[in-house]
């Protein structure tokens, strides 16, 4: 099967092409390399810089490789910023994914797998998260996500198309090949291993007070490479009808349970201060997978967090400076 991948030099497709090249698929990574590298495209891939705002571009790359399936990744992906630059997300993911799916409309690409968010459960009434949660967004970013679900669901009525939505939580960890290099780090597990790796000289816990047993918020984490097993499981179903899933652990790790898990794998004491909450963050968030278990029989194999640092530090070990080193 061919596959295209849109942002499959970022952090999370470039696993998802890794690992579709070592099941067999053959794979077509498109990016515009504003938030990849080039040197996280798996050998093995067919590659071209380009970019989604420009419908030309993604319709020559589909006529060109005839894929059977997308796996969409590519999108402006920070909460915050969303917060600051609604438009970069109301009218730029939005238009983007339009432009993919008319191009994949025209060339009768039929199936796509979407990466979308937690982040469409601002408010949720039970813990952990369902698929049949209300959706209210908590950002402009889950807004952009929620409405391309919506895309695919018309598209699905009126066109055929055959889609999965999977909505992650956390994602963390790493492979022997690829991990995590943004600019600026945002994540919590990355900003702690390069406090261990001197590069930083502390963390931030923002908010001990919360309603949880240490006082600090508790996040679901799921590893990469359960992630994109997901993914692929989602991918082998659909002839069998559209999906739609919550990807997580199911169970939650607090700020200082990460923090000294941390300290326990890289033997570094990761000094950590208190700092004011951020708006908007709430107590905890951890997600109910049991659906996409009963469906597709996913079953994650890194289902502790030491284990999920233990990969994450390991590349970070090797790659201090990320893909630029």
């Amino acid at each position: 099967m061919k596959v295209l991948v849109t942002g499959g030099a970022g952090y999370i497709g470039s696993v998802a092409t890794e690992i579709l090249l070592r099941e067999g698929y053959d794979v077509l990574v498109f990016d515009n390399l504003q938030q990849g590298h080039k040197e996280a495209v798996s050998e093995g891939a067919s590659f071209i810089e380009g970019d989604l705002s420009q419908y030309e571009q993604i319709e020559a790359a589909i006529a060109g490789f005839k894929p059977d399936a997308v796996m969409h990744f590519a999108a402006n992906s920070l909460v915050g910023e969303s917060m600051q630059e609604p438009f970069l997300y109301l009218n730029d993911n939005v238009v983007n994914a339009l432009n993919l799916l008319k191009a994949m409309e025209a060339h009768g690409v039929g199936k796509i797998i979407l990466s979308s968010t937690a982040n469409l459960f601002a408010d949720p009434l039970k813990m952990p998260i369902e698929e049949d949660e209300r959706i209210i967004p908590g950002s402009p970013y889950g807004e952009s996500k929620g409405i391309i679900e919506r895309f695919l669901h018309w598209l699905s009525i009126t066109k055929g198309l055959k889609f999965a939505c999977l909505r992650y939580f956390n994602a963390a960890g790493a492979t022997e090949l690829h991990g995590e290099d943004h600019d600026p780090e945002l994540h919590l597990i990355p900003i702690i291993l390069q406090v261990a790796l001197g590069q930083r000289e502390k963390v931030f816990m923002f908010g001990d007070d919360y309603d949880t047993p240490d006082g600090t918020c508790i996040r679901d984490y799921i590893h990469i490479e359960d992630l994109i097993s997901a993914h692929i499981l989602a991918l082998e179903s659909l002839d069998a009808g559209n999906r739609t899933y919550n990807l997580g652990n199911g169970k939650g790790f607090s700020v200082k349970e990460v923090i000294e898990a941390a300290r326990k794998i890289t033997g570094h004491p990761i000094p950590a201060d208190i700092a004011p909450r951020r708006a908007g963050d709430p107590a905890t968030l951890v997600a109910g997978s049991d659906k996409i278990k009963s469906e597709l029989g996913w079953n994650p194999k890194f289902t502790d967090i030491e284990s999920i640092i233990e990969t994450a530090w390991k590349w970070h070990s090797a790659h201090p400076d990320g893909y630029g080193g």
